[in-house]
This record gives C-alpha cells, sequence and structure tokens, in this order.
C-alpha cells in the first residue's frame, strides 16, 4: 500500500514530517541515555553512522535551495526531520527523500557496513497549519523522552492481542491491573445535557476518581469527553473503550502517553485493526458503550 496521500500534489510548496526507518529496526543510530546534569530528559548520544546521518539531513538545503529545515530528531533506530518545501517545484518529495536516503547509504559504505542501512520507502505527515507545525515539533522534540518512559515502564506499553476482559475477546495497552480495582463506574453522559450539565457531571466523576474509582468509557459525547480529560489532567484512572485495535508498534500519543507510563491507563478495543476509518456509528458507540457498562460492574 502507498504511503502518500492520494490527491496531495507532492511537488507543491508544503510542510511536510519525514520518517526514515533503519531496516530490521537495528538500534545503529545511537544510543538512549538517561537524564543527566547536561540533559534535562532523555537524550540519544549518536554513534558515527548518526551523526553522518545528521550531516546528510542538514545537507539538504545545499542540494535543493527550495527545502528549509526545521527540527529533526535522530532515534536509535529511526530518524524524524521536518522540512518546507517553500515552493512549487519539478522535483517530488520523494525525489528529496531518496537522495538523502543514498547519501545515508553511501556514507554507511564508507564506514564497512554492509548490511541495508534503511527500510523501503519512507513516512511522511502533511502539516497544514501552524497549529500541526507546533505540535509536531513538540512530538520530535519529545521522542527520546517518550521512548525512555516506555523503556522504563516496557510492561504498560505493551500491545496485548487477546485480553479476555467481561467475557470478551479484546486488545489492549496499558495498565491490566485497573481491572483489578474493586472500584470502578461507567462515565455516559447524553449529547443533550447543557455546558452546566456537564460541568456538574465533570465534578460527580472527577469526586470519585479522586477517591480511587476508576472511570470506564469510550469518551464518544462532549460530557464524555470532558470528564475523562480532567480525571487524566488529576492523574486519576481511566479504561479508555475505542473504536479500533493496535498494531504492534502502537503506542498511546499525546497525554494518553504519559498516563500510560504512570500506570494511570488502560486502552482496550473490541475490534482488531484496520488502517482505514469506518467511523463512529450508532452501532459501534452502542458496542463500545456497553463494554464500559459490562466492565464496570463485573465481579
Amino acid at each position: 500500500m502507498s504511503r502518500r496521500k492520494t490527491g496531495h500534489d507532492y511537488y507543491d510548496c508544503c510542510v511536510y514530517m519525514i520518517t526514515v526507518v533503519v531496516a530490521g529496526r537495528r538500534d545503529v543510530l545511537g544510543t538512549l541515555c538517561a537524564p543527566d546534569e547536561c540533559h534535562s530528559i532523555a537524550w540519544v548520544k549518536a554513534t558515527p553512522l548518526g551523526d553522518a546521518v545528521k550531516r546528510c539531513w542538514h545537507e539538504i538545503p545545499f542540494h535543493y535551495s527550495h527545502v528549509k529545515l526545521f527540527i529533526s530528531q535522530l532515534m536509535p533506530d529511526h530518524f524524524h526531520g521536518i522540512l518546507y518545501v517553500t515552493e512549487k517545484t519539478e522535483v517530488h518529495l520523494g525525489t528529496i527523500v531518496r537522495n538523502f536516503k543514498k547519501a545515508c547509504n553511501f556514507a554507511a559504505c564508507k564506514m564497512n557496513i554492509s548490511q541495508p542501512l534503511w527500510e523501503n520507502d519512507y513516512h511522511d505527515l502533511i502539516l497544514n497549519s501552524r497549529d500541526q507545525l507546533s505540535n509536531m515539533i513538540n512530538y520530535v522534540h519529545d521522542n527520546p523522552r517518550r521512548l525512555w518512559e516506555k523503556r522504563c515502564h516496557s510492561d504498560f506499553f505493551k500491545v496485548r492481542k487477546t485480553v479476555d476482559v467481561a467475557g470478551h475477546q479484546v486488545e489492549a495497552i496499558g495498565n491490566l491491573f485497573l481491572l483489578d480495582f474493586p472500584l470502578r463506574a461507567a462515565v455516559q453522559c447524553s449529547r443533550k445535557l447543557t455546558k452546566e450539565q456537564i460541568q456538574e457531571r465533570v465534578e460527580h466523576f472527577l469526586a470519585m476518581a479522586q477517591r480511587g474509582v476508576v472511570l470506564v468509557s469510550p469518551g464518544i459525547s462532549p460530557g464524555e469527553k470532558q470528564v475523562i480529560e480532567a480525571a487524566q489532567a488529576a492523574h486519576c484512572k481511566v479504561i479508555k473503550i475505542v473504536d479500533n485495535g493496535f498494531t504492534p508498534l502502537s503506542k498511546p500519543s499525546g497525554k494518553d502517553f504519559d498516563a500510560c507510563a504512570r500506570g494511570d491507563l488502560l486502552l482496550i478495543s473490541p475490534f482488531k485493526h484496520r488502517n482505514h476509518n469506518t467511523g463512529l456509528t450508532e452501532q459501534i458507540c452502542y458496542h463500545l458503550n456497553s463494554l464500559a457498562a459490562e466492565i464496570a460492574t463485573m465481579e
């Protein structure tokens, strides 16, 4: 399957986040290091090959004057970089990335590294707004910290494909011990609630969560979303029911990532992973809410 977005003009002016992955996910680009007196968060110490990859990235504008580079981040087994194609040209984005990868391969050969360096192809994420760019810059910068958290709390980030929950076979990521907490409550809020009524529900469920009750919800309606957001902001325990399963490399994102690292979150899906988004139908919403209710009341 193509990783390119159908209908997008990859010759046009645009900002992209590019990810290239080492073949076999080998940790050959760097070593993840703990925070120290010089680094407030976990960081990656580049190998000579990693240094060469960074040099090749920073040389891109010398070959393509219409390309401006933003932040980049070397990881042990992959590389992220954000670039800006400043004008429409006759050069496809794929050509720029392919030549960057070729330069890295040439550097690897000079170091007598015979194994292929990169996986085939690359990932691109199209950034259409300043907010998206800002979020992705933060994401790229934060990558070493997230990897450090994941390795320190590996059990909380393990993808489990067959977990028996309330008589259902589900997929899960997170702290399975939340299922054993004696007190659990399903969060369901009608879409018809006013802002004042939603705030009352938020305060009600947050008080329960702060007393040790695990909140369970798919977080579909605006009220449910606000309850779950408030609970996570207060570092309370939450079980989220989601409408898509997980790949072997899936991991939570954003605030869910940090909640998972703390052991405050369990993500559960009654569905297998699918690449396409089917949308939340009435039947799926009913299924997710029913599962949340069963989890909240199971012995």
